[in-house]
Parts: structure tokens; C-alpha cells; sequence
């Protein structure tokens, strides 16, 4: 069995000052596996970022555009030995979680332009959240219980696999919205 690092250590001191004011100082220690996490995200986000400024006013290619995203960090994941049963669960809330909050932000963007978008985004993301909560435990428990399986639960298979299910239920909700002429 491969060995896991241990969890960063993370800590806040206050430091006061001659001049008689305090100054903070975060620290964050103790694991490379934070940081490579941490990296990995950060990388996985301006791929995101760039991609979607890319597609923005190219409305027949956004829903592909987020799927190939999707598939874009699955090959990631490959790369980086995460497998595919460790993130099923996330899969499925990001794909729930996006997948329902695209349209909740369309019908806003759609009645109350960029606020009603915002509003519609926030109110949508916090419903589809608790929905995606749901799935995901769901999904869990059920692998869990047929194949006995312990699912690791690390920050890098979590989060990317969250973001994948995301991309996905983006993609479909988008390239949907696309034909139904909601974008």
C-alpha cells in the first residue's frame, strides 16, 4: 500500500510589534502532498478559466467545450494514479451540482439579466449543492455496501473529481440549453 503524507499542518501566530500593533502570520507545513494538491487545482482552474473566456460568445461550442474538459481531467487524474472508483461520489455531485445549476442561472440571467443570473446562480447553487450532497452520499453508500470497497477521501481525488462531475453536468445542461434555444 502506498504511503500517504500527513496532513499539513497549519498554523496562525500573532506577532506583536514595537510600534505596539499586531501582525498575523499564516503558516502551512508538513505535507508535500498539500502542496502538489494545491498546485494541481490551481492548474486545473486556468485550464477552466481559459477555456470558458475562450468559449464565452461561442454558445454552440460551450456545453462541448465543458465536456471536453471533463475528459481533459479525467486524463489528468490518470496521470496523476487517482483512479476512477475513488471519485465516483464526487463525480456525481458535480455532475448534479452543475447540471441543475445551469439552469437555475439561465432563468435568472433570462428574467433579471446579470443580477437575476447572479441571484438565480446563488439560489440554484445552494439548492443543487444539497441535492448533489444527497447523490453523492448516496452513491457512497451504495459502493460502499455491494463491493466493500473503503473509499479514500483525499483532497486531489476529491476536489478534482468534483470539478469533473461538474464539467460534465455543465457540458450536457449547456449543449441541452443550446437546442432548446435557452442560449
Amino acid at each position: 500500500m502506498k504511503k500517504r503524507g500527513k496532513l499539513p499542518k497549519i498554523s496562525i501566530k500573532k506577532e506583536e510589534q514595537k510600534s505596539g500593533s499586531s501582525r498575523f502570520s499564516l503558516k502551512i507545513g508538513g505535507s508535500i502532498h498539500f502542496l502538489k494538491a494545491l498546485f494541481s487545482l490551481i492548474l486545473v482552474a486556468i485550464v477552466v478559466v481559459a477555456v470558458a473566456g475562450f468559449l464565452i460568445f461561442k454558445n454552440k461550442w460551450i456545453g462541448p467545450g465543458f465536456l471536453g474538459l471533463g475528459v481533459l481531467n479525467l486524463g489528468f487524474m490518470w496521470l496523476m494514479g487517482i483512479k476512477p472508483k475513488f471519485i465516483y461520489p464526487d463525480l456525481v455531485f458535480g455532475f448534479v451540482d452543475n447540471g441543475v445549476m445551469v439552469f437555475a442561472a439561465i432563468i435568472g440571467g433570462s428574467v433579471g439579466g446579470v443580477v437575476g443570473a447572479i441571484i438565480g446562480g446563488v439560489a440554484g447553487n445552494t439548492i443543487t449543492d444539497g441535492i448533489g450532497g444527497f447523490f453523492e452520499g448516496y452513491v457512497s453508500e451504495k459502493q460502499k455496501s455491494l463491493t466493500k470497497f473503503k473509499p479514500e477521501r483525499r483532497m486531489l481525488s476529491s476536489s478534482l473529481g468534483k470539478m469533473t462531475g461538474c464539467m460534465f453536468g455543465a457540458g450536457i445542461s449547456l449543449i441541452i440549453a443550446y437546442f432548446v434555444g435557452l442560449i
